[in-house]
């Protein structure tokens, strides 16, 4: 196919041309001013010569012809499983693409580029990118060529407004039932932290989509569970806000799984249900330590404790016994009374965790007073005794009744020699230890830390040792006592380290880990299994005293259905791991048959899911702006037809694809109008007549 036109590639700059042009202009009204005969042959070659300077050429292409380009977009989201949508999507989707590239056309044939649509991001979670695939197919083909594009769908995209126009007609034709009923659980508000023994509160808003069924109530039936616990029955009411109020029991997190119980006759579960985690966290912690008497370490555990902000410290030193006279004036024996009663009957359960701190039992605190400290650790508290020389003696803890929680009894002997600190075979497994060693770096013959100078001997009765000191004797041991936890220093030398002798340690590390495993910190437990999830993977990690741990974890996955059996790798002493692939979104209960977690993975309501209703309420007003219509399936697949440009796309029972006078150029030919020399001899003849011209005219007017 070849076309012809005439186009211009002036010799000079255009404006230079346009000068000449109003000069031309004026001479030949001059010319016609004085009443020259020959002003016509002037006026002509002046036009030629301007004609000349634009240089016309006669441009000769030519072109092949490019078809027509149209797209079929199918929707292969998660959504599209509901009723038949998949069955009608593939139907039409079959017939369309037979049927476009037979469309007879009286410019270019058709041509089809079929685009596949799955959800995008992970299992969904940013939803249907119809016309973003769109966009992008059609980013690798001219404008010029795009006949219109057809998207088969149930209407549920996330990205309408990637595309506000296209350059040919899109149709929609919707998939699914106009009549639809769904219900749905949103979450408006919900906390991401709790105080642990406190209550948090969940917005929650149940709401009835599409075409209500006959008989739903003014509320629907709905569960909660937390870590997986058994499902706790209670009502919300339709399309309004309820607020949930959750009991936070432990710290760490608190997995709240909350959802609607599915009805027949609504199309999927999958909105029914809400996950959360709430972090537990513990408000002011409450420790009292008692200090049986000043000591170079003494400011150690104050130290430690108020460096914490989490940490409400009360703080007692006895300076003198009761029973030492030496007739010091009462109002000078103390700035403010002991209040023995007060702290160790009354207000003693208020308390998360006691410090004696070289305390030695002289009459302050009395054996009924101990006893209840007893009963505290019992019923769930937590102390920790560092002893000194006086635990080796009459005035030791062990003479009284708090001997009954004590993990050790000493030997009455108190060792005297400087000794480096060593973590047990046992203390490497245990988070409260493990670690310490390699973090300070290790000489030939042990950790590179310093020496301590002091211990006393005891012979460990419960728990675990955690810690030796001098020819491995026990030096820390830790100990649960019914709901409670107890912990025992054979030292009062730890201040050392803070101090720098020797080249100092961790000292700060090492206590603060003991208190606050004292204090249940879930990141201590000794017996624990973690889950991390990123995305669809879980990461597990098994954490366990015992020097051989499970073989593998089991996940069974939140439809109930099969479980998954994953072997676990050692990753360090006491650790082992091991990771949960591809995993669902949804609760995943974990268990290797001594511990168990729950993970929650993604959202457990996709934002495919987030309306399952079929609609073409989003993909309308594109259809619309660019000529196209929407239709549902459920009618019919309308007929196709190849419609010229300008014209109306759609009817009744059709849809219109523009047929494109699309083409490409292959070669050009030029041939010059006006060649120069050619122009440059007309001009010279014109204006030799008009001389001519002139000059006889003159000759007549002087001979007359």
């Amino acid at each position: 196919m070849n076309s012809l036109g005439i186009i211009f590639m002036p010799a000079v700059p255009v404006a230079l041309v346009a000068v000449l042009g109003v000069l031309s202009v004026a001479a030949v009204a001059l010319a016609i001013y004085l009443g020259l005969k020959g002003w016509w042959l002037r006026a002509l070659a002046l036009a030629l010569l301007v004609l000349a300077l634009l240089g016309p050429h006669l441009r000769e292409e030519e072109r092949e012809s490019l078809p027509n380009i149209a797209f079929l977009v199918t929707d292969g989201s998660a959504s599209v499983s509901l009723e038949e949508r998949a069955s009608d999507i593939a139907a039409a989707a079959e017939g369309l693409a037979r049927d476009i590239p037979g469309l007879s056309s009286t410019q270019s044939p058709f041509e089809l580029i079929r685009v596949d649509v799955a959800p995008d991001g992970e299992e969904g979670t940013r939803g249907t990118r119809l016309l973003t695939a769109l966009d992008e197919a059609a980013a690798r083909v001219s404008p010029d060529q795009i006949a219109g594009a057809v998207l088969l769908t149930d209407g549920q995209i996330h990205d309408a407004e990637r595309l506000e126009s296209f350059p040919g007609p899109v149709h929609a034709l919707i998939a699914g039932n106009p009549d639809g009923f769904d219900l749905r659980l949103g979450l408006e508000t919900a906390p991401t932290f709790g105080i642990v023994g406190d209550s948090v509160v969940f917005r929650l808003t149940a709401e009835a989509l599409g075409t209500l069924p006959e008989g739903l109530g003014p509320s629907v039936p709905a569960t909660i569970s937390i870590d997986g616990a058994t499902p706790r029955p209670f009502a919300l009411g339709l399309d309004q806000t309820t607020d949930l109020v959750v009991d936070i029991t432990h710290g760490g997190p608190n997995v709240v799984d909350i959802q609607i119980i599915a009805r027949p006759d609504e199309l999927t579960d999958r909105n029914n249900r809400v996950l959360a985690t709430v972090n537990g966290v513990r408000d002011r912690l409450r420790v009292l330590l008692v200090s049986g008497e000043p000591h170079p370490g003494g400011r150690t555990w104050r130290d430690l404790l108020k460096s914490d902000p989490t940490v409400d410290l009360i703080h007692f030193t006895i300076l003198r016994p009761p029973a030492k006279q030496d007739g010091t004036p009462v109002s000078e024996l103390s700035l403010i009374a002991f209040p023995t009663r007060e702290l160790f009957l009354e207000k003693i359960d208020g308390f998360d965790l006691i410090v004696f701190d070289r305390y030695r039992w002289r009459g302050v605190l009395s054996a009924g007073y101990l006893a209840n400290v007893a009963r505290y650790v019992e019923d769930g508290g937590a102390v920790l005794a560092a002893s000194g020389p006086a635990f080796a003696g009459a005035q030791s803890l062990n003479r009284t009744p708090l001997a009954n929680v004590l993990p050790a009894e000493p030997t009455l002997n108190v060792i005297e020699e400087p000794y480096v600190p060593r973590v047990t075979d046992l203390g490497k497994r245990h988070p409260v230890t493990a670690g310490l060693e390699e973090a300070a770096g290790q000489y030939d013959d042990g950790p590179a830390w310093g020496r301590w100078l002091r211990q006393i001997e005891v012979e460990e009765t419960a728990g675990h040792t955690v810690m030796s000191g001098h020819e491995e004797r026990p030096l820390l041991i830790l100990d649960r006592i019914g709901e409670g936890r107890m912990a025992l220093l054979a030292s009062d030398h730890a201040w050392l380290w803070s101090r720098g002798f020797d080249g100092g340690g961790p000292q700060a590390d090492l206590l603060r880990r003991v208190a606050h495993w004292l204090m249940r910190e879930p990141e201590l437990e000794e017996e624990a299994m973690f889950a991390t999830v990123e995305g669809s993977l879980v990461e597990i990690e098994r954490r366990s005293l015992a020097e051989e741990g499970p073989d593998a974890v089991f996940a069974t996955p939140p439809d109930g259905g099969p479980r998954r059996t994953i072997a676990y790798e050692p990753s360090g002493p006491g650790r082992w791991s091991a990771v949960l692939e591809d995993a669902g979104p949804g609760l995943w209960r974990l268990d290797d048959g001594r511990a168990e977690t729950v993970a929650a993975v993604g959202p457990p309501s996709p934002a495919e899911y987030a309306n399952p209703l079929a609609s073409p309420a989003l993909l309308a007003p594109l259809a619309v702006a660019s000529g196209g219509a929407a239709r549902w399936l459920v009618d019919g697949t309308p007929d196709l037809r190849a419609v010229p440009e300008g014209r109306r796309m759609s009817g009744r029972s059709w849809i219109g694809l523009a047929e494109r006078d699309s083409f490409r150029v292959t070669g050009v030919r030029l041939v010059s109008l006006i060649p120069l020399w050619l122009a440059a001899t007309l001009i010279g003849l014109l204006m030799l007549g008009a001389w001519l011209l002139e000059g006889r005219a003159r000759s007549a007017a002087r001979a007359s």
